[in-house]
């Protein structure tokens, strides 16, 4: 049944591997319904601020993800949820979605619960290679289920699976310098090899003492490092580069789009949010799995990759010892670095945003 005006629920976030696929979802949901989008997310996780800025409103659940290592500590977190359940069922009544998307993250799931409830239709992203917990005890009611990786129906009803890709930041895409353009605008010598080093906002400790204990030896090879250390790092990483020419360090990285642009070679964890803007940017890559995530699902997700031979694997355990090894000997094979580029870009799936739309009208057309 069509509409003048819909209501939209979108759900998820606690990391912007959630939250940038989820507003990436809402921007094309405004430009082709008009649409009332709501979202909810965990009270004290970026969505909060991310989600506002972005010019949408959002409500928060005290929702925490369980302790899998002490059990004891899960007494607290129980109790949120049941809190969050609660609101949730407020949100959903008060709100009265046409539909509810749930994009992961710890709030998706009492959302997505309560509106699957209340008779709202729902639809999911699921965005890695292993399903989560979640999307897996939400399967049953949802509409359809959006993923990025063949081999699902292991975990879904085959009949509601789409394969949609996950939605990439748009200004990435939208690249308009040369690699040689880009590094200068980093202050780096355009015709020397680089490579790019992220590990999120918050920083990946592995990738950065790897980098901490192996960065004059890139300097000496005449390798240069974009090198976002995240907040956590402190300033250990301006340290290890004092007077080393060529070296730029950064807790964050405002202009990523120039930093992709500007790299021979990407080294990051393997959310699938990264991965999939590599995809579609062809950028060859070194994956590290970060192992302090639900199903280990960042190994299976890198996997999917280094089995095609569109990126290097370099676990977690191994990589303080071995990866900058790996990344002088990647970065001096110009063959290598072309054949990943041309097979990482085989698995690419471009307009995800518009194909999860597709479905969502559907849904509520349909409803």
């Amino acid at each position: 049944m069509k509409k003048d005006r819909y209501r939209i629920l979108i759900s998820g976030g606690g990391t912007g591997g959630h939250i940038f696929p989820a507003l990436s979802i809402a921007n094309a949901l405004k430009g082709r319904l008009n649409a009332e989008i709501l979202f909810v997310g965990a009270e004290d996780r970026m969505e909060m601020e991310r989600v506002p800025a972005a010019g949408y409103e959002i409500k928060g659940l005290p929702v925490a993800g369980f302790d899998r290592r002490h059990l004891l500590k899960n007494f607290g977190v129980l109790l949120k949820l049941r809190r969050s359940i609660a609101l949730a069922r407020k949100i959903v009544a008060d709100f009265k979605p046409d539909i509810a998307i749930g994009v992961g993250g710890y709030c998706s799931g009492p959302t997505l619960k309560a509106a699957q409830r209340a008779g709202v239709p729902t639809l999911l992203q699921e965005q890695n290679s292993y399903a989560g917990v979640t999307n897996k005890l939400l399967a049953k009611k949802a509409g359809k289920i959006c993923v990025a990786y063949p081999g699902l129906e292991r975990f879904f009803p085959a009949d509601k699976l789409v394969m949609t890709g996950n939605p990439v930041r748009k200004d990435l895409l939208a690249k308009t310098i040369s690699p040689e353009q880009a590094r200068e605008r980093f202050g780096l010598n355009p015709k020397l090899p680089t490579v790019l080093v992220v590990g999120g906002s918050l920083g990946a400790l592995t990738l950065n003492e790897s980098m901490e204990a192996g960065i004059r030896r890139l300097f000496d090879e005449g390798i240069q490092v974009i090198w976002q250390t995240g907040k956590n790092f402190g300033d250990r990483g301006q340290a290890a580069v004092k007077n080393l020419n060529g070296i730029v360090v950064t807790k964050f990285i405002s202009d990523m789009a120039a930093a992709y642009a500007a790299a021979d070679l990407v080294v990051s964890r393997a959310g699938a949010g990264s991965i999939s803007e590599l995809e579609l940017l062809g950028k060859p890559c070194i994956l590290v799995p970060s192992p302090n995530v639900a199903e280990d699902h960042q190994t299976k997700n890198a996997r999917a990759l280094s089995d095609k031979g569109a990126a290097l694997l370099v676990t977690d355990a191994e990589a303080r010892h071995v990866l900058v090894d790996e990344i002088i000997s990647v970065i001096r094979d110009k063959e290598r670095l072309q054949a990943m580029s041309e097979e990482i870009k085989k698995l690419a799936l471009p307009d995800s945003d518009e194909k999860i739309v597709d479905e969502v009208i559907k849904i509520i057309h349909n409803s």
